[in-house]
């Protein structure tokens, strides 16, 4: 297992647009995806579990992979969070 802490940087925190590219990306992932926000686990491979959590922006959320791709899973999905999910930040 390998996680990051990230802080969310998106205006308009993990709506629609940015989960919907959040949940397709970690579909394809091989690993089991979860994003902690307190004491939420959120299962991030579904648009519906990451906006049903309503992430802020400015929130520090933990990512976590585990399974066969976890290092690659993890790095990828961490820097599409980073640099916004395709939204201006």
């Amino acid at each position: 297992m390998v996680s990051k802490k990230i802080i969310i940087k998106n205006p308009s925190g993990l709506h629609a647009r940015p989960a919907g590219v959040l949940a397709k990306e970690a579909a394809k992932c091989k690993s089991e995806v979860t994003i902690i926000d307190g004491d939420k686990q959120i299962k991030a491979k579904t648009i519906l579990n990451i906006m049903s959590a309503a992430i802020k922006k400015g929130t520090e959320i933990e990512l976590r992979c585990e399974g066969e791709t976890e290092k690659e899973d993890l790095e990828k999905l961490s820097s599409m969070i980073e640099s916004g999910l395709g939204e201006q930040i």
